[in-house]
């Protein structure tokens, strides 16, 4: 999966903004304001990731326990689904 062509990020004052632009406006119309998890876990889908391996690079950037960095990467995504923002 990866973030689809459309949706691009903009950082400012340690904030990452997620924000659609062209034909991806039609299906969301709206920025995304997010918390250093989620922006770490938008800046791996810029490439074509997986689950598992976003897993990983959270684990190691924040010393966080798997399983609980697991399913908030899996709702995270969820999220990003339902909006339209992720390629498969």
């Amino acid at each position: 999966m990866k973030l689809k062509r459309g949706f691009i990020t903009h950082n400012k004052d340690g904030e990452q903004i997620l924000v659609a632009v062209g034909g991806a406006v039609k299906k969301f119309n709206g920025l995304v304001r997010t918390n250093q998890t989620a922006a770490t876990i938008i800046e791996c889908l810029k490439e074509p990731t997986d689950e598992q391996s976003i897993v990983k690079v959270l684990c190691e950037r924040f010393d966080a326990d798997e399983k609980r960095v697991a399913t908030d990467v899996h709702k995270v995504i969820e999220q990003l689904r339902k909006i339209g923002a992720i390629d498969e």
